[in-house]
């Protein structure tokens, strides 16, 4: 059973910091890029930063610089170091592994997301 399971959300006043972890099971992880998306309310889901199989990293331009993306393939982990949190940044944020796959349909796998409020 495939399981991505998100933790780390919560309160932060603005400037603060929060790392945010996925926990993957019931599929190679190593086999699938991770990201991190976050929606907030009345917006539709964006993507926020990935990491590749292969470490490379990309980044919401909105994030690139305060947000940091990491995997731990031992341990089966994605996660995000968010430093510098703005009011915008509040929202729901989501883990994602996605596999691309030649001539198939790309897997996609979801959590069920961490809520960050970001708030005086």
């Amino acid at each position: 059973q495939v399981q991505l399971v998100e933790s780390g959300g919560g309160l932060v006043q603005p400037g603060g910091s929060l790392r945010l972890s996925c926990a993957a099971s019931g599929f190679t992880f190593s086999l699938f890029s991770m990201s991190w998306y976050r929606q907030a309310p009345g917006k539709e889901r964006e993507l926020v930063a990935t990491i590749t199989t292969g470490d490379l990293t990309n980044y919401k331009d909105a994030v690139e610089g305060r947000f940091a993306i990491s995997r731990d393939n031992e341990k089966n982990m994605v996660y995000l170091q968010m430093n510098s949190l703005k009011t915008k940044d509040a929202a729901v944020y989501f883990c994602n592994a996605n596999q691309i796959r030649a001539y198939r349909p790309p897997i996609d796998y979801w959590g069920q997301g961490t809520q960050i409020t970001v708030s005086a």
